[in-house]
C-alpha cells in the first residue's frame, strides 16, 4: 500500500498521522478482502478549505469533518471486481496499485469532535480515516441500513486495532 499524507495546516497531531492512517487503512482493506495493493491520499486541511471543497464538489456550503473522493466505481459495497476496460482508469501504471481515492480531513473538526465526544484526538482521526476508507470502498450511509452497516464495520475495525473511545 502507498499512503500519501499531506498536512496543509500549521496544526500538528500528538501522534503520527501517517502511522495511524496506515494502520487503519490496512485494517479496512483486510476487513473488505481487497485483493490489490492500493494507493490512498490523505490531506489534512483547515475547516475553511474543507468547507470550500464541500461547496464546490458536493453543493453543500458548510464545513464537514471529512470528505471522500473515490476513484473507483464499485458495482456494490466492497466488491473489488474491476472490469478489464476500466483498469487504465483505476490502476497506477507505474506501481500497478489500485488508486482508491482521496480523503480530506478537517484538522479543526478532529480536535473539536474529540473534545465533544470525550475521546482522544487519535481516536477521532482514526474514526474519520476508517469512515472515509469505507466510502472509498463503495459504502455509503444515505439510508438507515447502510448507516448501521458502516457504523458496525467502523467500530469492529477500530476496536480490533485497540483504538477505542476511552
Amino acid at each position: 500500500m502507498t499512503l500519501y499524507v499531506e498536512n496543509q495546516t500549521e496544526r500538528e497531531f500528538p501522534f503520527s498521522p501517517q502511522d495511524t492512517a496506515e494502520l487503519v487503512c490496512r485494517a479496512v482493506l483486510e476487513e473488505e478482502g481487497c485483493p490489490y495493493e492500493v494507493q490512498v491520499s490523505v490531506v489534512l486541511a483547515d475547516g475553511g478549505t474543507v468547507r470550500g471543497l464541500n461547496r464546490d464538489y458536493r453543493g453543500m456550503d458548510r464545513e464537514t469533518d471529512v470528505l471522500s473522493f473515490p476513484n473507483v466505481d464499485f458495482p456494490a459495497e466492497g466488491v473489488f471486481e474491476i472490469q478489464e476496460d476500466r483498469e487504465a482508469d483505476y490502476f497506477d501504471p507505474g506501481s500497478g496499485e489500485l488508486v482508491l481515492g482521496d480523503i480530506i480531513i478537517s484538522m479543526d473538526r478532529v480536535y473539536e469532535q474529540a473534545r465533544c465526544y470525550g475521546h482522544s484526538v487519535r481516536r477521532e482521526f482514526a474514526f474519520l480515516v476508517a469512515h472515509s476508507m469505507l466510502h472509498l470502498c463503495g459504502y455509503d450511509h444515505m439510508e438507515e441500513p447502510e448507516r448501521a452497516r458502516m457504523e458496525e464495520k467502523q467500530d469492529r475495525i477500530l476496536n480490533g486495532l485497540g483504538i477505542t473511545r476511552d
